[in-house]
């Protein structure tokens, strides 16, 4: 199951408490405070990995732990440091703190940031010798690591991003143009997650998102509701899928852009392709007096057939294009 959102505690690792001890040695009958520092706390640490897809591991694990700092010991050795731990997230994850506050977004792989600090080691026993006290008792304990509870939301990163009503063939179209595997069958609701698929082109590859669940009243949580809306917000062109065995071209196309626009202004000002797919199932006449109807209304459309791969070279070139420009 893809889960876009969680909820987890960490806590980085506690310092080590210092030493309290004293030099015992053969011949040398005066030995003074030797107590060694406490090792530092582990870090907690999210890391970009684009092997990660969704927030699933987090769904089940709520509470993360680095490990505690080893405690000083005498011949003033310091505590070994905490291990960090290192939480592998996918691209376009989002963290927030409790309150709702913004701290980090990752968009790059292999991008990492310390979300909560480890402790600092206390000192040993031999920092406060002075004149006067020469044999001091005392050390000092190390600091609690940084805890919190987060919340993190995945917001899919891709060059474009596929839109359009339930079996206008998003997901076919994914799955001819690139190396992904998505469900596919005759029926709505086929896609009930965000596939993600990379287009291996000469001049650059190209990463499509297949974004499911649109229908009207999905901005007000119709259906699958707005839950996948905002992986739009990261693309940078929005690929328009209308089913050319529609009666009506250009109310499935002002559907989808009502959602949007409710869900979003800005995502009606990105870049847009439109495009009729399944023309090879319907009457060629027919199919032109739909196109010159939107037409009329100057949206002017890419025809292909996902399943015969009619037109996509044609479909490709566009899009490098838009994302050139």
């Amino acid at each position: 199951m893809f889960i876009d959102e969680a909820q987890i505690y960490i806590r980085a690792g506690k310092g080590g408490d210092g030493a309290v001890s004293f030099r015992r040695e053969k011949y040398i009958p005066k030995g003074g405070p030797d107590g060694g520092d406490g090792g530092k706390g582990g870090d907690i640490i999210i890391k970009v990995d684009n092997y990660s897809h969704g927030l699933a591991e987090y769904n089940r694990e709520k509470n993360f732990l680095a490990q505690n700092g080893q405690n000083g010991m005498g011949q003033k050795k310091t505590g070994r440091g905490g291990e960090d731990l290192i939480l592998k997230m996918p691209a376009g994850t989002q963290i927030y703190d409790s309150k709702g506050k913004l701290l980090k977004d990752l968009v790059d792989e292999g991008e990492e940031c310390v979300i909560a600090k480890g402790g600092i080691g206390g000192w040993g026993n031999q920092h406060f010798a002075t004149s006067i006290k020469q044999a001091p008792k005392w050390s000092k304990t190390g600091l609690k690591g940084e805890s919190m509870k987060i919340n993190l939301v995945l917001k899919t990163i891709a060059d474009v991003g596929l839109i359009g009503l339930p079996n206008a063939g998003k997901s076919t179209l994914l799955s001819v143009l690139s190396n992904a595997q998505p469900k596919i069958a005759d029926y709505p609701f086929t896609t009930l997650e965000p596939n993600l698929g990379a287009v291996k082109n000469i001049e650059r590859n190209i990463i499509i998102a297949d974004i499911p669940g649109l229908i009207e009243g999905a901005s007000a949580g119709k259906g699958l509701g707005d839950k996948f809306l905002r992986h739009i917000e990261r693309t940078r062109i929005l690929v328009h899928l209308i089913d050319a065995n529609s009666d009506d071209f250009l109310g499935d196309y002002n559907i989808i852009r009502k959602e949007l626009k409710d869900f979003s202004k800005e995502l009606t000002k990105k870049k847009e392709i439109i495009v009729i797919n399944k023309a090879d199932c319907v009457d060629k006449n027919d199919l032109k007096l739909k196109i010159d109807l939107l037409k009329k209304h100057r949206k002017y459309p890419v025809v292909i057939s996902a399943a015969t791969h009619e037109n996509l070279e044609k479909l490709i070139k566009t899009i490098l294009s838009r994302l050139e420009n």
